[in-house]
Formats: C-alpha cells, sequence, structure tokens
C-alpha cells in the first residue's frame, strides 16, 4: 500500500477512535437524572443510586469478557459489539416499567462501557509508536471525560424539556452512531496481543479449575520483575480507589446537590461539565508530564487532591462552592488520565501486559461495584455527604503508597 493511502488510513482511523471515545461520554447524561429515578419508581435515593453500582459491576464483568474476546477476535469486533450492544440496552430503558429492570440495564452498560474503552486503547496503542504512549493514552482518556463534561448538561435538559427516558434516548442514539465509527477503525487482530497458555489453561470452573486458575493469577504476578511488584500492587490500589471515588461523585453529588442545595438537573448537570472542561484543559499538560518528567507527577496527586476536596464537600452551601471544588477535582482527574495505565504499561513484561492491565481494571471495577452500595447505605443511614467523609481516608492512603511505595516508572 502506499505510503499516502496508509497515511490517510491511519487518520481516519483515529479520527474515527476519538470521536467514538467522545460519544462513549454519552453514558452520563444518566448521572443529573438519579433524583428523578428516585420520585418516578418510589424508590429511595440511595437505592435510585444503585443504577451506578450495578453500571460498575457491568464494568467489571465487561474487562473479564473483554480479556478474552479481545484476544481472540480483536479490537472492531468488541467496539462494534458493544456500541450495538448498548444501543439496544439505552433503547429498552426508555419503556423499562420497573426499576429493576433498570438496574439489569445499567449493568449491561457497564460491560459494553469497558469493553469498548479497552477495545479503542488497544487499537490505539498498537497504531503508536512506544515514545508517545503517555499523550496518547491520556488524550483518549480526556476526550472520553470532555464527553462526559457535556453530556451531564445534555441529559439533564433533555429531562427537565421531555421527560427521563429522553435522557436514556440520547444515550442509544450516540451508541448507534458509533458503530458506524467502529468499522472506520483499524482492526488489530488477536494474535498481535500476548496470548494466554490456552493448552495448559483450565477448561471448567470446577474446584480443580478455580485453583489452578489461581496459581495462575500467582504465575502472572511473578512476571513482573521483583523490584517492580510492590510498584503494581500500589497502581492497583490507586486505581481501584481512583475510580471508586469517580463512581461516588457520579453517585452520591446529585443526591447531595438535591436534598441541601436544591439545585435543578440542569444545574447538576453543569456541575459534571465544569469537572469534564477542566479535565480536558489539563488532557496535554498531564500526557507531556508523565513522558518528560515523571509518572508519579500525575499518580500521587491524583488521589491526593481528590481526599482534599472530599472533606470540604458536604461543607458546601451554594452552587459556586461546590462548582469550585468540582473544577478541582477535575485538575485531579486530569493529572490522572491514562497515568496508572501508562505506569501498569511500563511495569508489566510486554507478553503479559494484557492480562496484567486486566488484573489491574477487574480489581479496581469490583472496589468501584462496591462503592455506591456502602455510599447508597450511609447516605440512607445518615446523609448523602457522610459517604464524601468515609472515603476521604481512603484516598489519602493510596497517595501515600504511591509515593512513598511504588517507584518512578519512566525511564529517562
Amino acid at each position: 500500500m502506499p505510503s499516502s493511502a496508509r497515511s490517510n488510513t491511519a487518520v481516519r482511523s483515529f479520527g474515527a477512535l476519538y470521536v467514538s471515545t467522545f460519544l462513549s461520554g454519552a453514558w452520563a447524561m444518566i448521572l443529573p437524572i438519579i433524583p428523578v429515578l428516585a420520585r418516578e419508581f418510589d424508590v429511595s435515593a440511595g437505592g435510585a443510586a444503585q443504577i451506578i453500582t450495578s453500571f460498575a459491576f457491568g464494568k467489571m464483568a465487561g474487562t473479564v469478557i473483554g480479556g478474552v474476546l479481545l484476544d481472540r477476535k480483536g479490537t472492531r469486533v468488541g467496539m462494534l459489539g458493544a456500541a450495538g450492544v448498548a444501543a439496544l440496552a439505552a433503547f429498552a430503558a426508555v419503556w423499562a416499567p420497573w426499576f429493576l429492570l433498570l438496574i439489569f440495564i445499567g449493568f449491561i452498560l457497564g460491560a459494553t462501557d469497558t469493553l469498548g474503552a479497552v477495545a479503542r486503547e488497544i487499537a490505539a496503542i498498537d497504531q503508536a509508536p512506544r515514545n508517545l504512549r503517555g499523550r496518547l493514552i491520556s488524550s483518549l482518556h480526556g476526550t472520553h471525560t470532555i464527553g462526559m463534561a457535556f453530556c451531564p448538561f445534555v441529559g439533564g435538559w433533555l429531562t427537565e424539556l421531555f421527560n427521563y427516558q429522553a435522557a436514556f434516548l440520547g444515550y442509544a442514539v450516540t451508541s448507534a452512531v458509533s458503530v458506524f465509527l467502529a468499522m472506520m477503525v483499524a482492526d488489530s487482530p488477536g494474535s498481535a496481543h500476548g496470548k494466554s497458555p490456552a493448552d495448559g489453561a483450565p477448561k471448567t470452573w470446577s474446584l480443580a479449575g478455580l485453583k489452578e486458575r489461581t496459581f495462575g493469577l500467582v504465575h502472572l504476578y511473578h512476571e513482573i520483575r521483583p523490584d517492580l511488584r510492590s510498584t503494581y500492587c500500589s497502581i492497583v490500589f490507586a486505581t481501584m480507589v481512583n475510580q471508586s471515588q469517580r463512581i461516588i461523585i457520579q453517585s452520591m453529588l446529585p443526591l447531595y446537590a438535591v436534598r441541601y442545595l436544591e439545585l435543578s438537573p440542569t444545574q447538576i448537570g453543569s456541575l459534571f461539565t465544569i469537572s469534564g472542561v477542566v479535565v480536558f484543559v489539563m488532557m496535554i499538560p498531564a500526557g507531556f508530564v508523565m513522558d518528560r518528567v515523571g509518572r508519579k507527577w500525575c499518580t500521587v496527586p491524583s488521589t491526593g487532591i481528590p481526599a482534599f476536596t472530599f472533606l470540604l464537600i458536604p461543607l458546601t452551601s451554594n452552587f459556586f462552592q461546590l462548582a469550585l471544588l468540582i473544577g478541582l477535582s477535575g485538575v485531579a482527574q486530569g493529572l490522572s488520565l491514562g497515568s496508572l495505565a501508562t505506569s501498569t504499561y511500563d511495569v508489566a513484561p510486554a507478553h503479559v501486559r494484557g492480562r496484567l492491565q486486566a488484573l489491574r481494571r477487574t480489581v479496581a471495577e469490583f472496589g468501584s461495584g462496591m462503592a455506591p452500595l456502602i455510599a447508597g447505605y450511609l447516605a440512607n443511614s445518615f446523609n448523602p455527604g457522610v459517604p464524601f467523609w468515609a472515603y476521604a481516608p481512603l484516598l489519602l492512603l493510596s497517595a501515600t503508597f504511591l509515593l512513598l511505595v511504588g517507584k518512578e516508572t519512566l525511564e529517562k
């Protein structure tokens, strides 16, 4: 193929990749309608927030499914399948007569969200040189975040203009568009990624099979250089904590904003938009710092700053105070854009990088799935501000581990 043709193909592929990444943030249309769901389906505030729980557990399931599917079938199948199923599930949510059905749909949407995200990440990495890895992953996460920034405002606006079903319909439409975009992204065949030892792998979920799988994880961990194993553990813990704090903001912030500040769905959506805009502004600086200064300059503040904001959020008394803290959280999220994933790629040997990334993501999704359950209980037992205070120590502990236990992984 002539070089000009290859160049045009790459431009088209990356263009479609970034647009579909932006549209993947459309899930955030659902965030401002959580208080509305509580009223429409006559469930408690904490109960309505459990649609975020189901989404988080769906993301965990999608990580496991994606690890197998992408290794065997390639990235295009993952992107097409994720977008197609998400479109159908979101459209079904428009007509869902019971809240439990919405919970189940949230699980499906979570699985498709993480499957599509991993597929896009692998497709991008396979098309870019190593020395651009930090900036590439950061820009992908930033593009997703800017989608997450605008979509809550759109979801709140649609809800006020029509009803909560309009937000789900909006998500269905954007997912349908992503199906066509996925066809334009260059495929990364499954054989291009490290193959697991299929011949010796357990084929069943019997007790013996589970034992073999457990030993397989231990062997996988031992593939990491001994001096970097504690760094990997710190990264895994930080990923779980970092992802969980975002889930808590998504599920608890709307409830706090309605109960204590009496904000409208549009105002709640605006808070997420403010955060997303700040994250987008941080996208390029964060990638530059990661590739030129050091990974820890991004990873440590990514959990240290939210520890501070979580202590102050329950003390706010108006929209502007809350917006300031959410903007500050956006700075932290901007610094975290891809930094933990990039650090994992630095630590993990090439032949097991996919599986170690999947293990990190699975632990993180499990933690983020438990977070809204615990937060919902605390919100119902006390008030929606308590989960922020309860979670602040974990954020501080994570920052401490990254600073004192984890090593700098940037090779200079």
